[in-house]
């Protein structure tokens, strides 16, 4: 059987690195059990050997006195609102490039949880980690309350004054100012932003990114004489070859991108042919893990091989080579398959430099993809900053002749390379205006802060690609004094009137309502939209290529270089640290490292070895102390590091966690390159740095947990890989009766190959289930609350090895070794095959937890509400507002789990209930599944031959984890299927 490792621990010695787990875990059950004020020294142990376990005992105790929760009744009941009954409103995220059509569900005004919109074209119902934990920058402490000028609190109408006075001094001598803004895809605020500068001359509009696309956007200009991105549509593909661009994780369009690639790497319902995908990178990021072939190269390395690839293909349509540095890669066989595969692959660089997307560009001309597996019907607009324009600004403001600052959505103190020289700067202007929404390093130095509202409290639209509409509408009150940035612009203008709401109707009633025919009342034109939360209007865009600046695109790359190359990239959690003091997305290991809490130095197995490091040795990069952490994967000659992280005026969550890396990012060409060449890098001997490590928390002890088979084997027997299931089914022998379910038995299936590994389904649970966080310390101590894990397994070369993904939960068994153990009855099992939990039964004996073999039960070792111990944004008044009312909120010593949102079960039942009919097939879904990208969970009714999960349950793929225990999960697993030559 194929060996599957977790880390080079197991992977070197299994047997002792059981042996360290085994002592930890005993040494983490000897400590004691303290409040964070006032503990008695008194173990768990000495408590419940008092009570000595007795039904008594636990009588008393599930009967202790509740605290008083306070509740207000309405005088006077809004219309629209049922008490206990969720509204739900169609709505946009839109952040930092990063864009999603939403559905969000508030209740009793409450926003609590994001959905993905089934209705939008682009997001399809999938959502990614950062739009799942959203709904938590909502309540975030760390907002600004109301605007404040030098550091004290003013009124809007004193700013307005004072603003409005300055900007007409400035435009009356002609000085410049200049609005910095994040990337702009609303086009009523585009209008707004054209009046405003046809007001003020002297204004200028740059739009910055924090991470560029500026090298994309620039070839595209001279290749199709767009300045956008083209529409990838990884569905309609054979194959992908991907350079460093980790589409799947943080690259462009992240949720769109999965919905694409997954659907052509399923195996139901017939299909059989896969998507092949390559991919071409340095650090082992998301995308690579699922890659069929995956060459780890260095970043310098990067513009050799896609030049190579390039010539081979031209070569073979009778093209002109381009001269250039070598190929460190032999590309002929890769070559060969995208010619057989024209029009039907899709070749992606994720590279910011103009002269490999050249490359790029005519590689996919050569092989008529355009037009077929890629569109310029539809572009992409969510990444519009160029870095020539950021870089003039910087050099104008750095020497005193830009006068004036507006910073919306922007924050390059913290985030651009030249960051100290524009801190500087901006305390030098004569006006500087942040309108940040919560606590960054810009708004800080600025003399206004004028704070917008979030955006699930305000109006917006959106058009991330040409044609494809959104709109944003409030789903509660303003929690705080903020206001519109459009209105700002307005009032500064002369426009006291005019709110941003009425404009945005105005707008779309002059420009969408006006480009339709199928609606001739605009009231419900305009309703409809709302309502669904996206329009459409057709475009046919006839683009041309051109091989302008290709012949002199191969003179512009770089040669491979000899030094250790430092690599500079996003996480899925925290992108460009924006958000870093969200502790949801903090918490959330990283899918590859299994990390939270920090950022670290990614190093290839054998420099460790060479260097005799290992995990949180510590090692400076051009004098930056980083701790280690051993990647297998990583390439050669090179260490990853995450931005994002070293924020130093975020919240008190994210304050100084990790290093800031964005002064590591440098300009080439006139363009931010994400690498640092020939870096320093040495051994800080005798230090180490603690790491919040989660990976080694579960292995697979040698069974076959994961599996997985090649396509060829496939086709050729769909068992292939899971021979193990059928005799595991043959041995199955039990003293107990198989249970029955009269009603309804719920179960669900995860297929593993539409399973990327990307971790939105822990952060939809963990909103939707209340969970809590626990910080770096406790996760250290292996306390981690996660309902719902992805595993992470390696399997061959550590150099170079395949990844399989695998989410666990509860897995529901029906014959389940926690139920009759527990000397409570807390964890019984329901009629319809659902592993229960009741709290109020629980005393925390943890036989549960140690009789399940899956190891999915969490213990709550401390009270993590109201304790200053655990103070991650949720304990007070705001913070507790994001709370799901239907699900109850855990104390101390109580154990929990996954219930399969055993509260939307009982929602939709009452829902048939109520309208005389039949629950249908697919109609109640579970957080992590609604939220799914891959669409990689199905969950239904077992005991209903004609429903998908039932069909699942039947394939030759599906088999159970551990089912040599004849536990009778209510979970199956369909294996993964590889597509390698």
């Amino acid at each position: 059987m194929k060996t599957y490792w977790r880390s080079l621990e197991e992977l070197e010695d299994p047997k002792a690195l059981r042996i360290k787990e085994a002592r930890e875990e005993a040494k983490q059950k000897s400590l004691l059990y303290k409040e964070s004020k006032g503990s008695e020294n008194n173990s768990r142990r000495d408590f419940l050997r008092t009570l000595g376990f007795s039904l008594v005992a636990a009588s008393i105790v599930a009967s202790c006195k509740k605290p008083v929760e306070k509740a207000i009744p309405y005088l006077v009941k809004p219309e629209e609102i049922i008490p206990g009954q969720a509204s739900y409103y169609a709505s946009s995220y839109f952040d930092a490039g990063d864009y999603c059509s939403v559905v969000v569900k508030v209740r009793d005004g409450r926003p609590i949880k994001i959905e993905g919109n089934e209705l939008s074209p682009i997001s399809q119902q999938g959502t990614s980690a950062r739009v799942q934990a959203s709904i938590l920058n909502l309540y975030d402490g760390a907002r600004y309350k109301g605007p404040r000028f030098k550091g004290k609190k003013t009124s809007w109408d004193d700013a307005d004054k004072a603003i409005a006075t300055a900007l007409k001094s400035l435009a009356d001598k002609n000085e410049p100012v200049v609005l910095l803004a994040s990337s702009l895809i609303s086009p009523s605020t585009k209008s707004v932003i054209d009046q405003f500068i046809e007001a003020y001359p002297n204004v200028k509009l740059v739009q910055y990114d924090s991470v560029s696309a500026s090298g994309m956007l620039s070839a595209n200009l001279k290749s199709f004489g767009q300045r956008a991105i083209p529409d990838y549509r990884f569905d309609q593909s054979n194959v992908v070859v991907s350079f460093g661009a980790d589409f799947l994780g943080t690259w462009l369009s992240p949720v769109e991108y999965t919905k694409h690639y997954t659907s052509k790497r399923k195996l139901d319902e017939g299909q059989r042919d896969m998507l092949r995908h390559y991919q071409f990178e340095s650090a082992m990021s998301l995308t690579g893990s699922n890659a069929d072939v995956r060459f780890p190269i260095k970043p310098s390395e990067e513009g050799g091989i896609v030049l190579a690839l390039y010539n081979a293909i031209a070569k073979a349509k009778g093209a002109s080579a381009i001269s250039g540095p070598k190929s460190a890669v032999d590309v002929s066989d890769l070559a060969e398959e995208l010619l057989a595969n024209q029009g039907q692959s899709i070749v992606v660089s994720g590279s910011n430099d103009e002269h490999i997307q050249l490359l790029v560009n005519g590689i996919n001309q050569l092989l008529g993809n355009y037009g077929k597996s890629i569109s310029w019907n539809s572009p992409l607009l969510t990444k519009q900053g160029l870095d020539a324009e950021m870089n003039e600004f910087v050099t104008d403001l750095k020497a005193g002749k830009v006068k004036g600052l507006l910073a919306w959505g922007v924050n390059p103190v913290y985030d651009h390379p030249e960051g100290m020289a524009i801190e500087t700067a901006i305390r030098n202007l004569e006006l500087s205006v942040s309108f940040a929404e919560r606590k960054d390093e810009t708004a800080n130095l600025c003399q206004y802060i004028l704070p917008e509202p979030n955006y699930l409290e305000s109006w917006n639209d959106h058009e991330p690609k040409l044609g494809s509409y959104s709109l944003a509408q409030p789903t509660i009150q303003k929690l705080f004094d903020s206001r519109n940035v459009q209105e700002s612009l307005l009032r500064w203008k002369g426009d006291a009137e005019t709110t941003y709401a009425d404009l945005i109707k105005k707008y779309w009633e002059a420009h969408q309502f006006a480009g339709q025919t199928a609606l001739t009342d605009f009231r419900l034109f305009w309703n409809t939209a709302l309502q669904k939360g996206v329009y459409e209007q057709q475009q046919n865009a006839e683009v041309a290529y051109s091989d302008h600046g290709l012949s002199a695109a191969g003179t512009g790359l770089k040669s491979a270089g000899k030094g250790t190359e430092v690599v500079l990239y996003e996480t899925i959690a925290i992108g460009n640290g924006k958000y870093a003091n969200n502790p949801w997305l903090q918490e959330l290991p990283d899918p590859m490292a299994k990390i939270s809490w920090d950022n670290y130095a990614s190093v290839p197995v054998a420099y460790a070895e060479e260097n005799g490091l290992s995990n949180e040795s510590v090692i400076t990069v051009n004098g930056l102390e980083l701790p280690v952490f051993i990647q297998p994967g990583q390439a050669a000659g090179t260490i990853a590091v995450a931005l994002g992280y070293g924020r130093s005026y975020a919240g008190k969550v994210g304050d100084e966690v990790g290093k800031n890396m964005f002064s590591y990012v440098s300009h080439v060409n006139g363009a931010r390159q994400y690498y640092v060449e020939n870096a320093d890098v040495a051994v800080v001997e005798g230090k180490t740095f603690p790491l919040a490590l989660s990976q080694t928390h579960h292995s697979m002890e040698g069974r076959p947990i994961a599996r997985e088979t090649n396509l060829d084997e496939y086709l050729k027997n769909p068992a292939a890989g899971n021979e193990w299931h059928k005799k595991s089914e043959s041995h199955h022998v039990s003293l107990y009766e198989k249970p029955e379910f009269k009603g309804h038995h719920w179960g669900m299936a995860i297929d593993l190959n539409s399973c990327t590994g990307c971790g939105n389904c822990a952060i939809s649970c963990q909103a939707e289930n209340n969970v809590q966080v626990i910080g770096k310390e406790q996760v250290r101590n292996r306390r981690i609350m996660h309902w719902i894990r992805v595993d992470r397994y390696y399997s061959g070369d550590p150099a170079n090895p395949e990844v399989s993904n695998q989410p666990v939960m509860c897995q529901h068994c029906d014959n389940a070794p926690c139920e009759n153990v527990c000397p409570v009855a807390a964890t019984p099992h329901s009629e319809e095959g659902l592993n229960q939990m009741a709290y109020n039964r629980c005393v925390g004996t943890k036989y549960c937890i140690n009789n399940c073999p899956y190891r999915v039960r969490r213990f709550n070792w401390f009270r993590y509400v109201n304790n200053d111990q655990f103070d991650y944004n949720a304990n007070n008044d705001l913070g507790r507002m994001v709370l799901n009312p239907d699900v109850t909120v855990r104390s101390r010593g109580v154990v929990e789990k996954c219930s399969m949102c055993v509260q939307r079960i009982q929602e939709k039942k009452q829902e048939a209930k109520l309208a005389g009919r039949m629950i249908e097939d697919g109609e109640i879904k579970t957080a992590c599944q609604q939220s799914c990208p891959g669409n990689a969970i199905v969950f239904g009714d077992l005991n209903n031959p004609e429903s998908k999960i039932s069909k699942l349950f039947k394939d030759e793929r599906n088999y159970h984890l551990l089912e040599e225990l004849h536990t009778l999960p209510s979970v199956g697993y369909l294996t993964k299927v590889r597509n390698k030559a």
